[in-house]
Order: C-alpha cells, then sequence, then structure tokens
C-alpha cells in the first residue's frame, strides 16, 4: 500500500527500481551486506550502516577516533564484504607521493619512461592512520577522490570504477599527527566514529572469536555488477522541491552561524547521502528524516573540528543546525 502523499510527493518503496524489487532486492542485498559486517563490528549498527551508505552514494569515508576501537577493522570488513581488489597503505610521516600513486621508470627495451601504478589503483583502498602522513603526501590525495584519476608526467590516469576510500585517523592531539586541512576533509563524503563498545558488546569480543580471524572467513556478498546497480539506482532517488528547500535552509543557516559555513559541494555531499540512506529504508524519494539521519557525518567534519576531542566542535555546530532549522 502506498504511504500517503506529504509535502514531498509520494512515497513509493522501490517503485523506481524494477529490476531490483524481487529476487535479488535492494533489502535483500543491503541487508546481507549489514550484517556480515556487523558480525566483526559488534554493538556498532549506526556506524557500519552509515560506511554502508557512504559506499552506495560513492563517497570516501573517514573513520577517526582513538587507537584500538575498530576503526581498521570496519574498513577491513568493508573490503572483503565486497569482493573487490582492495590495497592496504600505511601511512607514516617518511610516505612520499610517489609511493601511493606510482611513478614512471625508464624501460631499457622500449626506450622510454613507463608508469607504474601504485597501491592507490584498486577498487578500494584503505589508508591506515591518513593524518600521520606530511601534508606533502596527503594532498596526492586530492585529485584521486575528488575527481577519480591522477596525473603524473603531464598525463591522466583513470583510477578503477567502483573507486572507494576509507581513511582512518587518530585524534589530532596525539603524537605524530598533522591535521588534515579543509580539502582534504571535504573530500570525504562522511567522517563516523566508532566509541567505545557498551558492556554487552565489549562482553561479545572477549569471550568471541577473534576479530582477525573473522575477518578471514568473510566472503563477498554481492558481485560488482550489483553494487554498480545500486549505486545508479540511489542517484534515481528522488529530492522534491520541499526537500531542497529544507536542504539549503540547512546551508544558509550554516554560513549565517560560521565563517564559512557549507560549501555548495557540501550541499551536494548531503543530499548524495541522503539519498543513499533513503535508498537503504527502500523508499524512492528523499524526506527530511533522512537528511537528519546523516546530517552529523556528512556536516561535522566540514565545520569545524576540536584538537581537544575529534569533531568536537564540528559536532556541536552541526547539531545545532539540526536541531535548529525547522523541518517542513
Amino acid at each position: 500500500m502506498l504511504d500517503p502523499p506529504t509535502p514531498f510527493g509520494r512515497s513509493r518503496r522501490l517503485a523506481k527500481f524494477p529490476d531490483l524489487r524481487k529476487g535479488c532486492g535492494v533489502t535483500k542485498h543491503i541487508d546481507a551486506f549489514t550484517a556480515q559486517i556487523c558480525k566483526v563490528i559488534v554493538g556498532k549498527g549506526e556506524s557500519v550502516r552509515l560506511a554502508v551508505a557512504c559506499l552506495l552514494a560513492r563517497g570516501h569515508l573517514l573513520i577517526e577516533d582513538i587507537p584500538g576501537v575498530g576503526k581498521t577493522t570496519l574498513s577491513q570488513a568493508l573490503a572483503h564484504s565486497l569482493g573487490l581488489g582492495f590495497k592496504r597503505i600505511q601511512f607514516t610521516s617518511d610516505l612520499l607521493p610517489a609511493d601511493i600513486l606510482g611513478n614512471s621508470i625508464f624501460d631499457r627495451d622500449e626506450q622510454r619512461f613507463i608508469f607504474h601504478h601504485g597501491p592507490l589503483f584498486s577498487p578500494v583502498v584503505l589508508i591506515d592512520e591518513v593524518n600521520r602522513a606530511t601534508p606533502k603526501t596527503q594532498s596526492a590525495l586530492l585529485e584521486a577522490m575528488g575527481e577519480r584519476h591522477i596525473s603524473a608526467d603531464g598525463i591522466t590516469h583513470e583510477l578503477p570504477e567502483p573507486f572507494f576510500v576509507i581513511a582512518t585517523q587518530n585524534p589530532q592531539h596525539q603524537a605524530g599527527t598533522f591535521p588534515l586541512p579543509e580539502s582534504q576533509l571535504d573530500r570525504f563524503l562522511m567522517r563516523i566514529e566508532m566509541g567505545i563498545p557498551d558492556r554487552a558488546s565489549e562482553r561479545t569480543m572477549l569471550l568471541g572469536e577473534d576479530r582477525r580471524e573473522m575477518l578471514g572467513e568473510l566472503q563477498p556478498v554481492f558481485p560488482v555488477e550489483i553494487l554498480r546497480e545500486l549505486q545508479a539506482s540511489v542517484r534515481k532517488v528522488h529530492a522534491s522541491a520541499a526537500l531542497l528547500d529544507y536542504l539549503q535552509d540547512l546551508l544558509d543557516a550554516s554560513r549565517e552561524r560560521h565563517s564559512t559555513g557549507l560549501s555548495p559541494r557540501a550541499g551536494i555531499a548531503l543530499l548524495g547521502a541522503a539519498r543513499a540512506w533513503a535508498f537503504m529504508l527502500g523508499r524512492d524519494m528523499v524526506l527530511p528524516e533522512d537528511i537528519q539521519a546523516v546530517g552529523m557525518a556528512v556536516m561535522a567534519h566540514r565545520l569545524g573540528h576540536d584538537i581537544e576531542q575529534p569533531g568536537g566542535s564540528g559536532r556541536t555546530l552541526a547539531q545545532n543546525l539540526l536541531q535548529s532549522v525547522p523541518v517542513p
């Protein structure tokens, strides 16, 4: 039965996605994917769902928290469950841009320089402790994450499709870290935090199977063709005029209360994430609650960050925006 009309139009469950409604339905694939990751990452269902929404929206994910709460484990669980080729890059202070992008080496047989791809040329790239590398190396990711290609020696090299960067970072007040500049933070569609698990979840981890062994047992949930189909379907999720008014009200309010506020690209990111969230719930249109659900993960790292607490001031600004801007 269809939901009643609202100012945002008529909410039809999967009406625009007939290819995914039966047999290999949307919820079947997404629920199986999420459930498998939650077997490894216990008690963090919201963080896992946000990570899945980021993937479906074709964004990049930043996971920030103290060491030992499962940042790298979540990244690896996502990669293993996708069935895509992936590379892990451990960022360190002595890492150079060529170490991740690749470089040109002279071939004596062909008497010319040949570009050899670096580990960034992988469908899924896990960047561990991204803020332990110098700004020079961090900046090497800007073009790749923003435009999905890199330039070397005047030649453009396309990256794989899909291309999904998952980066982890430690709090900035910890020793040996270099703050990510605003331009780099903006390349991440979402930033999420893991947090300390509740007692019941922690007890399950203490008594359960080793997480590293569980990662080795994970199998791909669906092939890359299904992932591409899901990502294409997310872009078709409808956003009504009233919904766009609400989104723009959030953007305007951020610019009035913050020195810079949210950019137009941030607005596009927020809409894309909300579309993915609605899609995961089986709807073909975005509702205000979808923006509310992903708003913190999309906006907080774009509004600033506190060196004393990961995302402190940015989270406060984002929370105030979501609470104060009237929902239609």
